[in-house]
């Protein structure tokens, strides 16, 4: 297929605790994503979503940046859309209402638009911002439970609607804009992770039945709960992989990178899983003897870690009188959703169906076995809010990306899994990168069990791996019904984010104000 067409190429920059994900993608006449650049770094600087060292966050953009763009060189990348979470972001529920000057016109989005504008008028705590202000449900005079689709082209006396309005903390909001400004780039939009998380991995079903999504991350875990077909909660808990690895560190005597690699390549989130005689064996430091963990002890340390995160999922579902009531359950996301057993402690804390999400659902094909990770859920959420706006605003919508590539999409798929593959490294790779060219293979962590037997198991990396041995399911779509698929899926993304599209200027108010170095 010629990569040349008249969509835009928009840039998903994912600036996490752990790592910072850049993925340019581009939608194809079918309306799938199909990726033109991917690159990402260690995430140096943040903490739990907050930028703490600007200097460092742009050094691991940058580096993110030149990834992507080196695995495919016609790409000029001058604009992004950012996630942004971190415990300070906090959502309060409003109500607006507005008498139509004229009752005889229909209602037109400039009205809508205008109701949404006025909520601007919220009273926040002092040093926060509004981020986002999402609308739920509509009236009209005594019509109510109304979406958007069904208010534009009614008439009446008095419009008002319920409104989700997502604050944050002015400093941490300008500290990510500066960041991204420094870096070379322009911010295109703020985006809330949990948003672009759900739009990423959820379908019409999720949508209309009710579930909560649920992104465990590096260093916060993000909520988002949908039900009757509308957002009804959002929420940042400053809990995630780091303390997992924090837990593992302290309780374990390790250093924190073995306690990394033993969360990864042999961590479970059941405990009563875990072989009781398994031991990890992990080299032993400056010629001591090498150190053998017990994988019960680990498989505890995790699971208690994973059971805290759960009590505050259930809490803010029970805030909302919603633990019983979504039928879809919940959908977890995520680098930390990978850790085994998790589906089943999910379903047995909180009584909920819960399955695995990943963003295959709207990528083109050839590129699900590299980005089909729920660690990229919000970096691809990121990318279908960015065509949210254009579909919605075509006419105004400026991308100042491009892709100057002639070749076809095979080519720049090619070069997109080459870079990709030099992500994945071996156990004895990245053990080698921890303790240098001298590691032994033969001293990496090895689980043996203790009998007078010849040791049975020995745990293997990639058998840890979830979704190496997930099937990919492909669907084809007939010309029939390509226009009601495409009408479908806009539909679907639009109702996820429903957010302002008329530009305002509160968002950055005092930006303007300071010169940015």
């Amino acid at each position: 297929m010629n990569m040349q067409n008249e969509n835009p190429v928009i840039v998903g920059l994912d600036i996490g605790t752990t790592k910072i994900a850049a993925i340019a993608g581009r939608k194809n006449k079918f309306g799938k994503l199909e990726i033109l650049g991917f690159g990402r770094a260690d995430s140096s600087g943040v903490n739990h979503g907050m930028v703490l060292n600007i200097e460092e966050c742009i050094r691991s953009i940058n580096i993110a940046l030149e990834n992507c763009m080196e695995s495919n060189p016609n790409l000029n990348i001058k604009e992004v859309y950012v996630g942004i979470a971190g415990h300070h972001i906090k959502s309060l529920q409003t109500r607006g209402d507005r008498v139509l000057a004229n009752i005889e016109e229909e209602i037109r989005k400039e009205d809508i638009d205008s109701l949404i504008k006025d909520q601007y008028k919220t009273y926040i705590p002092t040093g926060d911002q509004i981020i986002d202000i999402i609308p739920q449900d509509f009236t009209i005079d005594t019509l109510t439970g109304l979406t958007l689709q069904n208010v534009i082209g009614m008439t009446g006396i008095k419009i008002g609607a319920n409104f989700h309005i997502v604050t944050g903390d002015k400093s941490a909001i300008k500290n990510i804009y500066r960041c991204v400004t420094r870096s070379g780039l322009a911010t295109k939009d703020l985006v809330l992770q949990p948003l672009a998380s759900a739009a990423a991995v959820m379908c019409a079903e999720d949508f209309e039945s009710g579930v909560a999504i649920v992104d465990i991350g590096g260093g916060t875990t993000d909520l988002a709960v949908f039900h009757e077909g509308m957002l009804k909660h959002t929420a940042v808990i400053p809990i995630a992989g780091v303390n997992i690895t924090n837990d593992i560190r302290l309780g374990l005597g390790v250093l924190r990178s073995q306690a990394e690699q033993m969360k990864v390549q042999f961590g479970m989130a059941l405990a009563e899983e875990a072989k009781p005689n398994a031991f990890i064996t992990i080299p032993g430091l400056k010629g001591q003897q090498p150190k053998e963990i017990s994988a019960k002890n680990l498989a505890n340390i995790i699971q208690c870690r994973m059971e805290e995160i759960l009590e505050y999922v259930m809490y803010h579902l029970k805030q909302l009188n919603l633990q019983d009531k979504l039928h879809g359950g919940i959908i977890l996301t995520g680098g930390g959703s990978q850790l085994k057993h998790l589906i089943q402690l999910t379903e047995y804390r909180t009584g909920l169906p819960t399955r695995i999400g990943m963003p295959n659902e709207h990528l083109a094909s050839g590129y699900a076995n590299e980005l089909m990770k729920p660690m990229y859920a919000t970096c691809i959420g990121l990318i279908l809010r960015g065509y949210d706006d254009y579909e919605s605003n075509c006419l105004r919508f400026i991308s100042g990306n491009t892709d100057e590539s002639t070749g076809n999409s095979e080519e720049v798929q090619g070069s997109f899994v080459n870079m990709a593959q030099t992500y994945e490294l071996s156990p004895e790779e990245l053990l080698k990168q921890e303790f240098g060219e001298d590691f032994i293979p033969r001293q990496e962590a090895i689980v043996t069990e203790q009998s007078n037997e010849t040791p049975v198991a020995e745990l293997d990396f990639q058998s840890s791996d979830l979704f190496n041995q997930m099937p990919v399911q492909q669907s084809e779509i007939s010309k029939e019904n390509l226009a009601e698929k495409l009408q479908s899926r806009t539909k679907h993304i639009g109702n996820i984010f429903n957010t302002v599209k008329s530009k305002v200027i509160w968002w950055f108010e005092n930006v303007e104000d300071e010169k940015l170095d």
